[in-house]
């Protein structure tokens, strides 16, 4: 039986890009792809999530790519600017759905920056709480971050609906036991919710 609906939130429920800040600095969408593929990689920024320092992190960058100083601060300096909005279907969604079930986040974020969405984003204090990687030291899809979720509130896998939209994440919490649902779209997401009889 569902009780619990469980979300991640970039990609998902807020609208979060690197592009927002790089396009216009570089004007050039080519050197900007190479950019954030060789230097401001995701991987470098999920070290952030799982609880570096932005200091640290700029820090070794800036050491390796010494012609991108600047670009490389403005991860951090700019970052807010990296936050469009939320998305408004999805974020309708889960007001539906709060009607009726208990909601949690568990999100891939840095500590650091992780309050200027709380300020930002009057939903998020709709959930019954929130477990932020940064401040945890792991990150999705270490089933350990899902196994502490689960454990901090007393939650069975089996009882949870967990959305996400990156597809290693949504392997991890199938293999605990999650009904996990891969997030494409809030229409897609809309219809699986409808088939599990969770929203009309």
């Amino acid at each position: 039986m569902i009780e619990t609906i469980v979300f991640d939130f970039g990609g998902v429920l807020i609208d979060w890009s690197p592009k927002y800040v790089y396009k216009p600095m570089f004007n050039d969408d080519e050197k900007m792809n190479w950019f954030l593929s060789n230097v401001c990689t995701n991987e470098w920024n999920l070290e952030q999530d799982r609880g570096r320092t932005f200091a640290e992190g700029i820090a070794t960058l800036q050491a390796s790519f010494p012609d991108y100083v600047d670009h490389i601060n403005a991860f951090h300096s700019q970052w807010e600017q990296m936050l469009k909005g939320e998305i408004a279907e999805t974020v309708s969604i889960l007001k539906e759905l709060k009607k009726k079930y208990k909601i949690y986040g568990l999100t891939n974020w840095s500590a650091e920056t992780f309050p200027i969405a709380l300020k930002r984003f009057d939903f998020l204090s709709l959930l019954d709480g929130i477990v932020v990687s940064g401040e945890e030291k792991m990150i999705k899809p270490d089933k350990k971050f899902f196994e502490l979720l689960l454990d901090r509130y007393h939650l069975k896998a089996a009882n949870c609906v967990f959305i996400d939209d990156n597809e290693h994440n949504i392997a991890a919490a199938k293999e605990l036991g999650f009904h996990a649902i891969h997030f494409t779209s809030a229409d897609s997401l809309k219809k699986e919710l409808t088939s599990l009889n969770l929203i009309n």
